[in-house]
């Protein structure tokens, strides 16, 4: 399974790693670290990114926005400020498929046009004219699960069927990029674990995460540092490497094939592990 993302192709037919890069003051686990004297550091940001590409990142994930439970919005404006010099910055020094997580219509056509080469949108591009920009860029896209919105998702999310509902809600925005000129070749599907779900909906998911997508799209499955590891194992954010690293192995077995990760090296140890007991060659 392969995708094109502009001027590179995915290889998926392996597990990939791709690496958060927060460029918010606010993220839960991250925010604020490529600020400097109060201002966004593109440099700092260009740093982390070329360390995650020596760990082994295939992706670079680019985010302007939070969407942490309880997250303020942020502008249009500010999240290019925060978004495009970073790609840009990324596009120029690095071989390596970036990102972004964004909703927004101009950050989806702003991003394109200076080298991001996959959008990644957890509102699955159903702000206003966010369906019609993603469609312009030819460019792959991948549809979350979200119920709610990042304000309120947490308050007493409920499903009847958590696997069936996430899954019927996936193929309804897979119609809607298709009848928009999105090709199913250009889609991949994340389940949106932690968002507008309680931590036993998160764990079924997981345990079905073979049932949400079909064989052809590639499932993205992003844990790492979750709230619910914190609960479940009563763990502070930087004492949640092991629970993660559980996860990502977990989920790589059930079918992602991208795991979005903060911990990037780590990862990469692990699914090389996973890979040399599964296929012994």
């Amino acid at each position: 399974m392969k995708i094109t993302c502009g001027k590179h192709t995915l290889d998926l037919t392996r597990h990939v790693v791709m690496g958060i890069l927060n460029t918010t003051p606010d993220s839960f686990s991250d925010g604020g670290t490529y600020y400097a004297g109060g201002a966004l550091d593109t440099d700092l940001a260009l740093r982390r990114a070329e360390q995650m590409v020596r760990e082994g990142a295939a992706i670079v994930d680019v985010g302007g926005e939070s969407t942490r439970p309880g997250a303020a919005p942020v502008s249009e404006a500010e999240e290019l400020e925060r978004v495009v010099p970073v790609v840009e910055a990324i596009g120029a020094e690095l071989d390596v498929v970036i990102s972004v997580d964004t909703s927004s219509p101009e950050v989806i056509r702003e991003s394109a046009a200076v080298g991001a080469g996959l959008i990644n949108d957890v509102r699955a591009l159903e702000r206003p004219d966010a369906l019609e920009a993603a469609a312009a860029t030819g460019l792959p896209v991948c549809l979350m699960h979200m119920r709610g919105q990042p304000g309120s998702m947490q308050r007493d999310p409920h499903y009847s069927d958590v696997v069936a509902e996430v899954a019927a809600y996936l193929r309804e925005r897979q119609r809607a990029c298709e009848a928009a000129g999105i090709a199913r070749q250009r889609l991949i599907f994340d389940p949106g674990f932690g968002f507008g779900k309680t931590d036993e909906h998160n764990l079924v998911l997981l345990r079905n995460l073979s049932e949400l997508a079909p064989s052809d799209i590639p499932l993205l499955v992003g844990l790492s540092r979750k709230s619910m590891i914190g609960r479940l194992l009563d763990r502070e954010v930087d004492q949640r490497l092991p629970g993660s690293l559980a996860l990502a192995m977990l989920a790589a077995q059930r079918g992602a094939r991208i795991l979005r990760v903060h911990d990037v090296a780590a990862t990469v140890d692990v699914l090389r592990m996973q890979r040399l007991v599964d296929n012994p060659q």
